[in-house]
Formats: C-alpha cells, structure tokens, sequence
C-alpha cells in the first residue's frame, strides 16, 4: 500500500489508507502528565536519585515517585515504534521514494513525534530511509543491484557456516527446528509479506545460533532484514503468495539436507535461498 507524501505538517495517513496498529502511549508521571526528562521517572539529569557525587547541597532532593517508571519505559516505545516501522517497510506500506515527517508518522501510530524520529534514525543508520532536513525521511529507492550485493554477501557469510554445522550438528538438533520451518509455510500460506518476513527472520537466526556465535547472528540478521525490503516498483518486495510458500518450503528441503550431511546440496540451497531473497 503506497501513501502519499507527508510533510513535516501532516497529520496522519492519506485517507482510505489502512491505518497501522497503534503502540502503547508513553510513559506518564504520578500525576498522570507525561515524563520529561529532568522530572522525576525519567532518566538523564534531574530523574528519580541522581549519580553518587553529582548531588548539590543548595538543591532538595527530589522524592521518589510513587511508582517506579524506570528508562526503558521510553526504550521500550521506541522499540516498539522502531519495529512498526520496520513492518511497515517490509509490507510496503512506506513506499520508496516517498517522504514522511515524524508528526505525521506519531499520529498514525498513537505516540508523539520523538520516538518515531529516534526509529527513524535508527532506520537511516540502517540505510532504509535517509533525512530531509526540515521535511522527515525518505524511504530509500533500491534497485536489483543492491539485492544481488546483499545475496551475495550473506552467502559469503553464511555457506561456510552452515557447512560446518552440517558436519558437526547431530541429527536431532535439527529436528528441533522443524517447527519454525513449519511456522514459515503457516506465515507464507497467509500472503502477508510482513508475517512471513518475521518467521523467516526466525528460522534463519535459530540455524546459525547453532554455531555460538552471537556477532554472527547480529550481522546475518541485519543483512537478512535488509534483503527483506522492497524494490522500486514492486520486484521482490512485491511477492505473491505462491512465491512466498515455494521460499518457505526451501526451509524444509534445507533440513533435509543439515540431517543428512549433503555438503553440495546444502552450499547449493543456500545460494539459491539468498537469491531467492528467502
């Protein structure tokens, strides 16, 4: 679904647009206002019981709130809004190309401007969208090109790993990730890009934790979930649901071949899947 362009003044989605599932509202004080950094609740200078050696005799000490709304309050809507986002990119519902300011963007998700512009931030560090100044973001035009660079380093990265865990992984291991393969044809067989997007994330995160190691896992799923953007008109990003489903099933078929150690096959599934952009 492609919105229109929304300026820093934009209220909200274009009309008869779907609008996007609303996160939860930022965290409030005991008085029901909203934490500011610097009121008590909120982290940063001035917040509930400041760092050892920073208290000043002149000041009086701020009480601590009734109730305890520690930083990650603030943390966890930006996560939220940051994933949000991220769903939205995947399902197309930010087009590239198109600009959206952060008001507008805290109105369609029930929040203020600040999260949305720190995910958004988020996201331009990423390389999915990019800023203009005094307008918002810009979701970034990718073409096959980027998609092929992307597929071919995740192969770079990943075949000799799944190599190795072919050799080394017993049968049984494996086997305990036939439901998340099972999750990605359920997630396929719905259509929804964003649904199996996320399942797909899974699975793969789930067979490269089997090497231990973590710096792997972060740099493959954030190749991963940049493979899973759409293209400038449509391509990849615009899937159907027979294609989903054919992905999915490659899950299954790469099982088969980790259970039975088939080193060629395995190497061959693989690049075929990152391709495939599964």
């Amino acid at each position: 679904m492609t919105q229109g362009t929304q300026g820093s003044a934009g209220t909200g989605a274009p009309e008869g647009a779907a609008r996007a599932p609303r996160v939860p509202a930022q965290g409030r004080g005991a008085d029901g206002g909203r934490v500011r950094p610097g009121e008590s609740g909120a982290d940063g200078p001035g917040g509930g019981t400041g760092a050892r050696g920073e208290h000043v005799h002149s000041e009086t000490p701020l009480p601590r709130p009734a109730v305890e709304r520690p930083a990650v309050q603030r943390s966890s809507v930006r996560g939220q809004v940051l994933d949000a986002l991220r769903t939205a990119l995947v399902a197309g519902d930010l087009a590239p190309g198109e600009v959206y300011s952060a008001p507008a963007l805290g109105e369609r998700f029930g929040v203020s401007a600040t999260p949305v512009r720190e995910a958004m931030q988020q996201l331009a560090l990423e390389g999915a969208v990019e800023v203009v100044p005094n307008r918002g973001f810009r979701v970034v035009r990718r073409g096959a090109r980027e998609l092929a660079e992307l597929a071919e380093v995740r192969a770079l990265v990943e075949v000799p790993v799944m190599l190795r865990l072919a050799r080394t992984v017993p049968a049984e291991r494996w086997a305990e990730l036939r439901p998340l393969a099972e999750a990605t044809v359920r997630a396929a067989a719905s259509g929804c890009r964003a649904t199996y997007a996320e399942a797909d994330r899974a699975f793969h995160r789930a067979v490269l934790a089997l090497a231990g190691n973590e710096q792997l896992v972060r740099i493959a799923e954030d190749l991963h979930r940049r493979a899973q953007w759409p293209l400038v008109g449509g391509g990849r990003g615009g899937r159907e649901r027979a294609e989903l489903i054919a992905d999915a099933a490659e899950h299954g078929a790469l099982l088969d071949a980790l259970v039975g150690r088939d080193l060629e096959v395995v190497g061959a599934l693989v690049r075929e899947h990152f391709t495939g952009a599964g």
